[in-house]
């Protein structure tokens, strides 16, 4: 039986990449996900078809890919880019922003329309140094030591009863807060949440205080130990303004507690005063609390930022945008590009089992040498751009300026001092 002539319709393949295409192409296709809308975007990816068709041997043999795979291919090389940039301003700046104004995203990442920092491309920003943890911890222990703190430090008081030793200070305050009685910040109620006793104080009668006044004005009042021994105005000296700060600090503490003649023991804030209080004289105690709040609660003017940034998520990053990377990531773009077409012509090739016949013979296809090239070079591209970054955190920035600093300092020990003449 003779061989039939065949004559096929064309002799080139179905498909096969361009080896240039425009602007506009790239521009009329359609991406995964559509992030990138500029020229300068459209420009690079339609160069990216020329390289790829030269760097995949395309003018010696067919590139089964299409122009439109290579956009794809570059739209996802821009996006990696663009996380692992976010990722290291990250690492430099989440310590000062925790607690700051966040956002929320679509499903490309990109801040949504009317959000107050939409269009404002804080990864680009070099944000203040603030301390926020710091601040936050410190903050924390100052309320703890009463010496400050982010929680609102309110005022109560309690009359005594006749042989009544024990009192519940939480029931106490919160009757007075519902009906009032308490001044409490817009959005704070006390309801069936645990109040913290700060300090309890007493008041003695003014008439005492004279006792313990003193008569001077700062460097000239008398020394810190005449106290319940001399009148301060026998006793004058000159003395450092330290002196009189100490001064103030132990009168106070002598009304607070020695002059008041009472002490007493808080347990599940219930007070037990000693002595009992007598029937003799009305007796009125003073004490400052805070409200326990979970610590996601936010206060209403937001003081704490616990609705702010809290981690890496909530940083209102999004895609670097495209006409803001320079020649450097580009150029990491290009090659990362074409690591995923070559990823993506080993798959396709691999539908082939390895090898298409033809008449007489077998034609092998490197569709495994492809996938491993791929696999290698993409992991070498991200471990690359990762060891440069974190050489470049703000804190190796910090330790290299101070290596110079000293080297120069060391240098310039070698230079001879000159000799003036007069």
């Amino acid at each position: 039986m003779p061989i039939p002539t065949l004559t096929p319709i064309s002799t080139t393949s179905k498909i096969a990449l361009p080896s240039i295409t425009t602007a506009e192409a790239a521009e009329a296709a359609v991406y995964p996900f559509g992030v990138y809308n500029v020229i300068t975007f459209y420009q690079g990816a339609a160069d990216q078809v020329a390289y790829t068709y030269k760097k995949l041997g395309g003018d010696v043999l067919d590139v089964e890919l299409t122009k439109e795979n290579v956009f794809a291919a570059y739209e996802e090389a821009v996006l990696e880019y663009s996380y692992l940039i976010n990722v290291h301003q990250a690492k430099n700046s989440l310590g000062d922003l925790l607690g700051h104004t966040t956002a929320s995203f679509d499903s490309d990442g990109e801040i949504k329309s009317g959000d107050s920092l939409e269009n404002k491309n804080v990864e680009l920003k070099f944000p203040r140094f603030t301390f926020e943890y710091s601040q936050r911890a410190n903050s924390g222990i100052a309320t703890e030591a009463n010496a400050g703190g982010d929680q609102t430090l309110y005022s109560a008081s309690f009359a005594t009863s006749s042989s009544q030793q024990d009192y519940d200070l939480q029931s106490i305050i919160s009757s007075s807060a519902a009906s009032g009685d308490i001044n409490m910040d817009s959005g704070d109620s006390i309801g069936n949440k645990k109040i913290t006793i700060r300090r309890v104080y007493y008041v003695t009668p003014r008439a005492q205080w004279r006792f313990y006044a003193f008569y001077g004005g700062i460097n000239v009042i008398g020394n810190a130990t005449t106290y319940g021994q001399y009148a301060d105005d026998s006793t004058f000296e000159v003395v450092p303004t330290w002196q009189n700060k100490l001064q103030a600090i132990q009168y106070e503490d002598s009304i607070r507690t020695r002059i008041s003649n009472y002490s007493y023991e808080i347990h599940n804030n219930k007070i037990r005063l000693y002595p009992m209080p007598s029937a003799l004289q009305d007796e009125k105690f003073w004490v400052h609390f805070t409200i326990s709040k979970d610590p996601w609660e936010e206060y209403a003017d937001r003081r704490t930022g616990a609705e702010g940034i809290n981690n890496m998520n909530t940083l209102p990053f999004v895609n670097v945008p495209y006409e803001n990377i320079n020649s450097i990531g580009k150029q990491w773009i290009r090659r990362f590009s074409l690591a995923l077409c070559k990823e993506m012509l080993g798959h396709i090739r691999g539908k082939f089992g390895g090898s298409i016949p033809i008449p007489g013979e077998a034609l092998t296809l490197n569709a495994s040498d492809l996938l491993g090239q791929a696999k290698e070079e993409q992991d070498k591209l991200r471990e690359e751009l990762k060891t440069v970054l974190d050489e470049l955190t703000y804190a190796k920035l910090a330790e290299r300026d101070a290596a110079i600093a000293e080297t120069t300092a060391k240098t310039q020990t070698f230079v001879p001092l000159p000799i003036f003449m007069g």
